[in-house]
């Protein structure tokens, strides 16, 4: 059985990569190839393009980029249609892929979709170019099912696969060990991102905040853990050059570990609040884009709240600061009040545990499951 696949960022490469492997369970012959990151490709997937090279954050930057976008979109398309696999699945980053489905769809090559666009937070008319352009659409929260009812597409809620990697219960002792962090230890995380984008946009303004958060409470370590070593030696820069004082611990690579060692943490918007919630680590997010992004951002979106842990609570379960907010001291003193409260911390988790519980459903097999049925031909008729 031969399976194209595409992800486009390091949160959908280890979706692929927990689908890639819950096929290969099942299908130990299965070969993949398409755009793939390291995760990917160590669980057997053929490398034919980097995500690397959708690593592009903004509505302003993704109109500068479209050109070479829209050549990357064109060689993928020839890339799978030479190879034309049994199955497509295209991983989240929906406004490149939708389109590469579309064509591949057309083509007479079926076609599966892993994580619905957030339709119910911006452009829901985009419900009907998914059901153009898949067969199949895996939904990893259990509201999203009723968005697509009434079109020809077969929706499954699979659970977030997330929830299926952390342990329901967290064991910070051992992950500090891990890390070689003190077991007594105030530990305070940093993750400024996985983009250069981010990283140049929110690093001062994290590393200034975590500084004040240590000169009020000097027992705080604060650790950072960037995601490769170039990431980590822009962050080290910035740290020599706004905040030579503070004393800050690189753990690359390390992010969800952290997240489950620390007492609290400042991250930026998307998947990490999700790894944040699931690690019950009280957390403060905080977000910055090209001015321009953001105000076309703004007039889109619907949901009141930027951080996906806020959306899948309904509530702020974390403190935002997005854009002209993303300020040192605020940011200093929302960490500060989780440091100090530990009865809300207690309310924090508790309510993180029951979100955990709700999401935790063997994503990865149930979606293996879905595509393996698409690709054989017997996935049942939409609902």
């Amino acid at each position: 059985m031969r399976i194209g696949i595409v992800a486009g960022e390091p949160s959908g490469d280890r979706l692929a990569a927990g689908l890639i492997e819950a096929i290969r369970r099942r299908a130990p012959q299965a070969r993949f190839a398409g755009m793939a990151g390291p995760r990917m490709v160590a669980a057997g997937c053929e490398q034919r393009f980097s995500i690397d090279q959708l690593s592009v954050v903004g509505f302003v930057e993704v109109l500068r980029q479209y050109p070479r976008l829209r050549r990357l979109r064109d060689e993928l398309v020839r890339s799978v249609l030479d190879e034309r696999p049994d199955v497509f699945v295209g991983v989240d980053v929906p406004d490149f892929v939708l389109g590469i489905e579309t064509r591949l769809r057309a083509a007479g090559i079926r076609t599966a979709h892993f994580v619905s666009p957030t339709v119910w937070a911006w452009r829901p008319g985009r419900v009907a170019t998914v059901a153009r352009a898949a067969d199949l659409l895996l939904c990893i929260f259990p509201f999203e099912p009723a968005y697509y009812e009434g079109l020809e597409l077969r929706c499954e809620f699979v659970g977030h696969p997330l929830a299926d990697e952390f342990q329901l219960e967290v064991d910070r002792a051992a992950q500090r060990a891990h890390l070689g962090l003190e077991a007594d230890a105030r530990v305070l995380a940093l993750l400024p991102g996985s983009r250069m984008q981010e990283l140049r946009l929110c690093s001062r303004a994290f590393l200034e905040a975590a500084a004040r958060v240590v000169a009020q409470d000097p027992s705080v370590r604060v650790v950072c853990a960037p995601l490769d070593a170039r990431a980590q030696a822009f962050i080290e820069s910035e740290r020599a050059r706004w905040t030579p004082q503070l004393a800050l611990l690189q753990r690359s690579g390390a992010s969800r570990e952290l997240l489950c060692a620390a007492d609290c943490a400042l991250i930026t918007s998307g998947t990490t609040t999700v790894e944040a919630l699931l690690a019950k680590c009280p957390s403060v997010v905080a977000y910055r884009m090209n001015w321009a992004s953001y105000l076309i951002a703004r007039s889109l979106v619907r949901t009141p709240y930027i951080a996906m842990a806020n959306i899948i609570a309904g509530s702020a379960l974390f403190p935002e600061f997005v854009q002209g907010a993303v300020q040192p001291e605020p940011m200093a003193d929302a960490l500060l009040a989780w440091l100090r409260d530990a009865e809300r911390v207690r309310a924090l988790r508790a309510r993180c545990d029951a979100l955990h519980a709700e999401m935790r459903r063997g994503a990865a097999d149930r979606a293996a499951e879905a595509v393996l049925a698409l690709a054989e031909g017997s996935l049942p008729a939409p609902r």
